[in-house]
């Protein structure tokens, strides 16, 4: 079976030539969850970004490719890229006050993409958002479409996302921590919403977070990066019961545990980030020299 996404040696870097992202490559199967983990900085962010096509202008993708269902992003013109990525991804983003427009209401901010990029009629897009609102359970959906951003709660908000992100069934989405900005109780609904949405509708999705219980609730697969690079993947079972790299055993023995409130925390011992930091270097020094 294609994968729904791949990536294949992709390095990217900034102004001054410093890669940061290093020679990833992952694939998503169709109707498959993978997650991608590590700590703040580590690269998964931008490599959402870089399957949307909204890479900051400061990083420049210098090798790889991405491939969408078997078609390949860089070899299309601009338009037709941006009509591929709008057509089959979409995103739900982590912070969902900053990401909807507060000077319109809902309504419109959700017909939009449906409208514009996909050329729906208003009446099919009105009536597939409020289809969507019920399926993301939020109550008097009409109310909620005249609303203004600010006049919702913070899970309120990340549900109207979510319903947008699912309404023009996408082959994929990219979820970047869409529980970070949400209290915990919140967050457990959340999660358990998208996990209903996504087996309903049979998406695929590349799930960005730094949490590693979520990636055991959400995930099939996990890629662990560390400073751009994937440093181990594997099926969420297996890479629970026996990881294979030191980082990957180091985060999840510092992952607080709900069963031992009084624990002490366990950072990542300085051994391993000296042992990643050579592992990043040698990488380094073995892709410069092929570096056009």
């Amino acid at each position: 079976m294609e994968p729904c996404l791949e990536i294949r040696c992709l390095s990217a870097v900034l102004p001054n030539e410093r890669r940061v992202l290093r020679s990833v490559s992952l694939a998503v199967q169709p109707g498959e969850v993978r997650a991608l983990v590590g700590e703040s900085g580590a690269g998964k962010t931008m490599i959402g970004k870089a399957v949307l096509g909204v890479l900051p202008k400061s990083v420049r993708i210098v090798e790889g490719e991405m491939l969408i269902e078997g078609e390949d992003l860089g070899r299309l013109d601009a338009k037709a890229r941006r009509t591929l990525i709008g057509a089959r991804t979409a995103l739900i983003p982590q912070d969902p006050l900053t990401a909807l427009n507060p000077s319109r209401r809902i309504g419109p901010q959700m017909t939009d993409r449906l409208v514009r990029i996909l050329g729906w009629s208003g009446e099919k897009a009105d009536k597939r958002i409020r289809q969507l609102l019920d399926e993301v359970q939020i109550r008097e959906p009409e109310r909620v479409l005249k609303c203004y951003p600010h006049e919702l709660s913070g899970g309120m908000r990340q549900r109207v996302l979510i319903a947008a992100a699912f309404a023009a069934e996408p082959r994929l989405i990219v979820a970047d921590e869409p529980t970070t900005a949400l209290d915990v109780t919140v967050q457990k609904q959340i999660l358990r919403l998208i996990a209903q949405l996504q087996r309903d509708h049979g998406t695929a999705i590349l799930f960005v977070t730094h949490d590693l219980g979520v990636v055991a609730k959400i995930s099939q697969k996990v890629s662990v990066l560390y400073a751009g690079k994937v440093v181990e993947e594997a099926q969420t079972a297996d890479l629970f019961a026996s990881p294979q790299h030191p980082y990957t055993r180091a985060l999840i023995a510092a992952t607080p545990r709900y069963t031992d409130p009084y624990a002490s925390l366990k950072p990542v011992d300085e051994t391993v980030l000296a042992g990643l930091a050579d592992e990043i270097a040698a990488a380094d020094r073995a892709w410069r020299p092929s570096h056009g």
